[in-house]
């Protein structure tokens, strides 16, 4: 009897470790669907946001292409007060662009298109906008695409020693 009573304490003690193994995975669970369903609200719209910024590339091209061609104001004016407001509007999404001249080159922000050699620029340094990068609150949701400065080579530069 004793022995029994000992057996059915020991699968007591099982299953209670077995439900605290299920309460703690259901925790787990419930915290993941909660940082996903928050992170589904704060980016919710990232997608139709993407498809927008095209739009304000091609208004910023356009307004650039008026003052070029000396087109009336009222023209240029119209574009910029679109421009304006589709920028606001984006700005309150917490969209920003992202601020890249002259600093230094970071991946996880830009794409670098083309390296050009300038003693005139620091190492790496970003030295021109190809096309404007967004953020999204603190997350990339358009990369800058830019050329970065690097110092010229020894070998361009003829310092290249032969070796005989």
């Amino acid at each position: 009897m004793l022995e029994s009573l000992e057996l059915e304490k020991k699968r007591a003690d099982e299953y209670l470790t077995r439900l605290r193994y299920m309460q703690a995975d259901f925790e787990n669970l419930k915290k993941r669907q909660d940082r996903q369903v928050e992170e589904a609200r704060r980016y919710g719209n990232e997608r139709l946001i993407l498809e927008l910024l095209p739009v304000v590339d091609e208004l910023e091209a356009a307004i650039d292409s008026c003052k070029v061609l000396k087109l009336p104001d009222a023209a240029v004016q119209g574009v910029e007060m679109t421009l304006k407001r589709l920028r606001k509007t984006l700005e309150h999404e917490g969209v920003t662009p992202i601020t890249c001249l002259g600093k230094p080159f970071d991946p996880s922000r830009h794409n670098a298109v083309e390296m050009v050699e300038r003693e005139d620029a620091g190492e790496c340094t970003v030295i021109q906008e190809i096309r404007k990068g967004y953020m999204m609150k603190e997350k990339v949701i358009r990369p800058s695409v830019v050329k970065v400065a690097v110092k010229s080579s020894q070998k361009t530069r003829g310092e290249m020693k032969t070796v005989e």
